[in-house]
């Protein structure tokens, strides 16, 4: 039985390792899925980095993105993109893989739609 349970810790090690896309060298992650945006509630909060956050900024919360991390971020339903900075944590949406400031939204042009298919890759 113990050894039963230190193989599935082993292999839940593993998949964990699979499941980000690149190795951790900037310029190497590209993933796409959904964005949505957050902006007036939230302004002036602390992020996950320390920092206060600024809806007039151009920055984004990432689950495991370093933070300062630089990612061009492209709407896929219009190819309209922006440059962002990882200064947060989440989404905490299901199915989201980024949340961008309202200026980042504003830019991308999804203010009115609030939740748009993007591509993310970090920049060198």
């Amino acid at each position: 039985m113990r050894r039963l349970s230190i193989l599935l810790g082993l292999l839940s090690l593993l998949l964990a390792g699979c499941s980000s896309v690149g190795g951790g060298v900037p310029g190497d992650y590209r993933a796409d899925g959904k964005a949505s945006y957050y902006g007036k509630a939230h302004h002036g909060n602390r992020t996950a980095s320390g920092e206060r956050f600024n809806q007039n900024a151009l920055t984004a919360a990432h689950r495991t993105l370093p933070f300062g991390t630089m990612v061009r971020v492209t709407n896929l339903n219009n190819d309209r993109s922006v440059v962002v900075r990882i200064n947060d944590r989440g989404p905490f949406a299901r199915g989201r893989i980024i949340d961008v400031s309202r200026k980042a939204a504003e830019s991308l042009d999804m203010i009115r739609s609030g939740v748009v298919p993007v591509r993310v890759e970090s920049l060198k």
